[in-house]
């Protein structure tokens, strides 16, 4: 892995954590990957939560230490404020900027790489 933070990545988060499995498990996936990204300082340019991701960033996120890490260390959090709004949670955020769409095609469309988890 290289190390430092890659402007040219994007990491999609879509899911509330990390593949298909149950809430616990993909939770606790998600939690050990951004371990291992931020104990490697394997860092991308963005992360952006939208659809189910937001929960996430949300008060009661079994990983926002980890996700206020990231951003401290200058990756964009980037939080699709439609999804937030469509779940309630517009007033919970506690970690990452709200943004739009756009913010969100930004990303992608600027990264060499995107990633989607």
């Amino acid at each position: 892995m290289s190390a430092g933070k890659s402007d040219s990545t994007a990491v999609l988060v879509t899911r509330d954590g990390m593949g298909s499995a149950d809430e616990t498990l993909q939770n606790k996936l998600f939690s050990t990957w951004l371990k291992l990204v931020l104990e490697n300082d394997s860092l991308p340019g963005a992360v952006c939560f939208y659809t189910e991701g937001v929960r996430l960033v949300v008060e009661g996120s079994p990983v926002l230490a980890e996700l206020r890490e990231l951003e401290s260390r200058g990756v964009h959090l980037i939080i699709c404020k439609t999804c937030l709004d469509h779940f309630g949670l517009g007033d919970k955020v506690r970690v990452g900027l709200v943004g739009g769409m756009g913010d969100i095609v930004a990303a992608q469309w600027t990264a060499e790489k995107v990633v989607t988890l």
